[in-house]
């Protein structure tokens, strides 16, 4: 099986990123063979071997992927939504039911610890995600939505923390009510606004930094 007839090497590699999602989640990532992802995605391995060099660089691949691809949805139901909306907008998904690309993140930092060709990886994995926060949280006190003093990398810890916990602690161990969980998150988000102010009163738009996050 190479690369199948008509489909683009782009398309090719969104079948193998699709592929690599399932299988990783159903076998975890020390059961997962590369030929597995390969015969999954209905493609030789060397026609995976030409887009990924290894199979810890194609789990964080999947991540990256499904983290953009939540990110275009936010932006597709709302272009013009606040800084401080699309982080109330993420913090609403992080009780809810995962879908198989959505334990991908349990599935490697586990592994990452045992698996010193997935360290690395990872390392830059979520050093992108906290520094995309990070300036997105920049971006948000530029436009006078978030409090200037507070610490842009404290935030992004915070939201990493939040983001990997809600994948541990999934609705079947510990479920909270949507309007439970939005009030409380709303409360958290207008703290961090300038004194004097609240989120609803800023109209700023989303960062140039966030939409690139969110394509492809």
């Amino acid at each position: 099986m190479g690369r199948i007839a008509g489909v683009s090497a782009a398309e090719t590699r969104e079948r193998l990123l699709r592929a690599a999602a399932d299988v990783f989640a159903e076998r975890g990532y020390d059961g997962t063979r590369v030929a597995d992802i390969a015969a999954a995605a209905g493609v030789s391995n060397g026609a995976l071997y030409a887009h990924f060099g290894s199979k810890a660089e194609l789990l964080a691949a999947a991540l990256r992927e499904h983290g953009r691809r939540v990110l275009a949805t936010l932006f597709a139901a709302d272009p013009d939504r606040s800084i401080a909306g699309l982080l109330l907008a993420l913090g609403r998904r992080l009780p809810r039911r995962r879908d198989a690309p959505g334990h991908l993140i349990v599935e490697a930092l586990v592994a990452a610890r045992r698996d010193d060709d997935l360290a690395g990886p990872m390392r830059d994995y979520v050093g992108e995600r906290a520094g995309w926060i990070a300036d997105l949280v920049g971006a948000g006190q530029s436009g006078g939505e978030l409090d200037p003093a507070v610490s842009p990398n404290a935030l992004a810890h915070l939201c990493l923390l939040l983001a990997m916990g809600s994948a541990l602690i999934t609705p079947d161990l510990h479920e909270v009510g949507d309007e439970e969980w939005t009030a409380l998150l709303t409360r958290l988000v207008a703290a961090l606004a300038p004194a004097g102010t609240t989120p609803s009163q800023t109209a700023a738009h989303p960062s140039e930094t966030a939409q690139r996050s969110a394509s492809p």
